[in-house]
């Protein structure tokens, strides 16, 4: 096991003009960091003093949460540390230099971590399978074993919403549950806070911001090759109801936060054994509540009146 490495403190960059980009790209950036802000404030992500231990894997969308994070630290009403923290898990090719140089170029501390789960995943799981449950597990236990040992007191991970849609219908079509991502969780050991930032984001925005910043991409030759897997089903659902159901996605994504357990069938989260006609619900059952049916106006009813007259 390689020892980890001391947390680098990088030396900040200059400043850039942000005349560099078009205005259409800061509106995309405007849109994001107050998607990010929105989030942070909605569900009480990070407060005054926290050390945020942002995963940056070298993909799209842990660079986008990283710069949004430092972008929205520099207006935050609190403070709070920013350590950016990758894990080399010995792919083959991989370029371990790329992520420190970049670190290094926008002025942020940052660990790197190098573990060989690459070799235990490809010895587990038989070729053509799907790798990404356990190696996920693998990646877990080191971030919440570096998070304790950098005294993080927030691990923020780069899930969007588009991950968190495709996470209920994996769960919903093939494991039975009607479970998502949640935006921010307790670790299983009750030790970490883990807060997912992006959940307001969609993926399209995260790409397109992406690209104009032209980030140095570090592509996954684990999860990356498998075209088969069931999340990349669910992907592609998704996208065919954005493009031909234009909503859908959005209406999917609010259901998220609107649950009504009454109306659903878990006992555990409502207490259907003991419901009387006094029980007070939420929200009742309207199939016998009075429709109000809007007045006719005068011109229906005079088109009314002559068809009742056999014109």
């Amino acid at each position: 096991m390689t020892p980890l490495s001391a947390v680098a403190t990088a030396t900040p960059a200059p400043a850039e003009a942000d005349t560099r980009f078009s205005n259409t790209f800061l509106r995309l950036k405007k849109k994001l960091e107050r998607s990010v802000g929105k989030a942070i404030a909605d569900f009480n992500m990070i407060g005054d003093g926290d050390t945020v231990m942002v995963c940056v894997s070298g993909g799209k969308d842990s660079y986008t949460l990283l710069s949004c994070l430092l972008a929205l630290r520099e207006r935050a009403p609190v403070d709070f540390r920013i350590i950016a923290m990758n894990l080399d898990q010995k792919q083959p090719g991989f370029p371990a230099d790329v992520l420190p140089a970049y670190f290094e170029s926008i002025g942020v501390e940052y660990r790197i971590v190098t573990e060989d789960t690459y070799s235990i995943v490809k010895d587990k799981i038989p070729a053509g399978k799907t790798t990404c449950s356990l190696c996920s597990r693998l990646r877990r236990g080191i971030i919440y074993r570096v998070a304790r040992e950098l005294g993080a007191t927030r691990i923020a991970l780069g899930h969007h919403r588009d991950d968190m849609l495709e996470t209920l219908f994996l769960n919903l079509f093939f494991g039975g549950k009607i479970k998502a991502m949640p935006p921010k969780l307790v670790s299983d050991n009750g030790e970490h806070v883990v807060i997912r930032p992006l959940a307001y984001c969609t993926e399209a925005d995260i790409t397109r911001f992406a690209r104009t910043m032209e980030f140095p991409i570090i592509p996954c030759n684990l999860c990356g090759s498998q075209e088969n897997a069931q999340r990349k089903q669910i992907k592609t659902m998704l996208q065919g109801w954005a493009r031909e159901h234009p909503g859908r996605i959005e209406s999917i994504a609010t259901a998220l936060g609107q649950v009504v357990p009454s109306h659903l069938a878990d006992a555990s989260l409502f207490d259907f054994r003991n419901l009387t006609r006094d029980t007070v619900v939420a929200e009742g059952d309207i199939a016998f509540d009075r429709v109000d049916v809007p007045s006719p106006s005068a011109a229906v009813m005079h088109l009314a009146d002559r068809t009742t007259d056999g014109e």
